[in-house]
C-alpha cells in the first residue's frame, strides 16, 4: 500500500499496489505493520510520530529529522510504546564504502589517521524542487551529510569536534549547494565533501594509515541503476568493477570492490522486527547522527569547533573497531 497523490506514477512502478492520496489513512490502515516515509525532510517528524501512535513500525529515509530534538522525541515515542524506528541508511551498503570498511577493519593500512570522502555532482542549474529551495532541512548538507556523516560513524564512532564551512555557490541557489566539514578524532581526521558544481570527477575515498593508503575512485552503482529501472533481484545488481587500490611498501595493488546490496537493510530490518533483534540501524544512532549535523550548522554559522550535543546513550550506540 502507497500513500501518495500522484497515483499514475506509482502504478507505472508498482501496478499492483493500492494508493491512497491521504498519506494518514494509509498509515493507519490495519492491514499495515510497517511504515516506510520518504517524503520531504520537514515532513518526517510529524508522519513518523502519527505512524508510531498508529501503532506501527516506522522507517525514515535520511535525514532522519530535521533536529536533533525532533529526533530525541520520535525515539523516545517509539520506545514508549514498544514499536521498532529506524532510519534508511542505505549508504552503509555501497560498493565503494563497504569496500574500503573492509581493507581498515582488516588492518590493511594499520591505524588510520585521514580519511576524506567526497559525494559531489555536476548540477550548475538550480531546479525548482523543494530539496534545492530554502527551507527547513533542505540543501545538501540534509541530502548528502547524513550519508556521509553515517558512514563516519560507522567507521569511527563519534567525533570530538566538527568544524564545517557550508555554502551556497550556484547562482540562484537559496539553499546549501557545497561543504566541507572536518571531524576530529583523537588521532586521525575525517574530512567531508560535497559540491553541486563538480564538472571533474573526484575521487570518492582517499584514506591513509600508518602503513599505506586506500583509495576507491568511483561510487557506488545501484541508485543508477534504480534510475533505470533495474531491480535489486536483477542478476549482476550492485556489481562494481571498479577496485579499491591499496598502496603500501609492497607497491600498488588492486582489490576487487564487494558487490553493493541496498536490499540488506530491509532484510536485517524484517528479521529485526520479527525476532526482536536489533536493527540494521538504531533509533540511537539516527539521534547521535542529528547531533552532528546540528553541530555542522552551528559551526559554519559561528565560525568555530563544535562539540556535537550527543548524549551518553547516544554516543554508546556506536561502536569502533578502530
Amino acid at each position: 500500500m502507497v500513500g501518495s497523490r500522484q497515483a499514475d506514477r506509482v502504478k507505472e512502478v508498482c501496478p499492483g499496489a493500492e494508493v491512497l492520496a491521504d498519506p494518514l489513512a494509509a498509515i493507519r490502515h490495519p492491514a499495515i505493520d510497517l511504515v516506510v516515509i520518504a517524503t520531504p525532510n520537514d515532513s518526517h517528524f510529524p508522519l513518523a510520530a502519527a505512524a508510531l501512535r498508529a501503532g506501527k513500525h516506522v522507517v525514515v529515509d535520511k535525514p532522519f529529522t530535521v533536529t536533533h530534538a525532533e529526533a530525541r522525541e520520535l525515539a523516545t515515542l517509539a520506545s514508549d510504546l514498544g514499536r521498532r524506528l529506524s532510519v534508511f541508511q542505505n549508504r552503509r551498503w555501497d560498493s565503494d564504502f563497504l569496500g574500503i570498511r573492509r581493507e581498515i577493519e582488516a588492518g590493511s593500512i594499520g591505524d588510520v589517521v585521514e580519511l576524506r570522502s567526497e559525494m559531489s555532482r555536476h548540477r550548475p542549474e538550480v531546479r525548482d524542487r523543494w530539496r534545492e529551495r530554502a527551507g527547513s532541512g533542505s540543501g545538501i548538507w540534509y541530502d548528502l551529510g547524513p550519508h556521509l556523516v553515517d558512514q563516519a560513524l560507522v567507521l569511527f564512532g563519534p567525533p570530538e569536534s566538527v568544524q564545517a564551512d557550508l555554502q551556497v555557490q550556484r547562482r540562484g541557489a537559496s539553499s546549501i549547494d557545497w561543504f566541507h566539514v572536518t571531524l576530529g578524532y583523537p588521532a586521525a581526521r575525517v574530512i567531508l565533501m560535497s559540491s553541486m558544481l563538480a564538472a571533474d570527477v573526484p575521487t570518492r575515498f582517499v584514506v591513509r594509515g600508518t602503513r599505506g593508503s586506500l583509495t576507491k575512485q568511483e561510487g557506488d552503482r545501484q541508485e543508477a541503476e534504480l534510475v533505470q529501472g533495474r531491480a535489486p533481484s536483477a542478476p549482476g545488481w550492485g556489481s562494481d568493477p571498479d577496485p579499491v587500490i591499496l598502496t603500501d611498501e609492497r607497491g600498488r595493488r588492486q582489490l576487487p570492490a564487494p558487490d553493493g546490496r541496498y536490499q540488506s537493510f530491509y532484510t536485517a530490518a524484517r528479521d529485526a522486527i520479527h525476532s526482536g533483534g536489533e536493527l540494521p540501524v538504531t533509533a540511537a544512532q539516527a539521534t547521535g547522527l542529528m547531533a552532528v549535523l546540528e553541530a555542522g550548522i552551528r559551526s559554519s554559522a559561528e565560525g568555530r569547533m563544535v562539540t556535537p550535543a550527543m548524549s551518553d546513550a547516544e554516543r554508546s550506540a556506536w561502536t569502533s573497531p578502530r
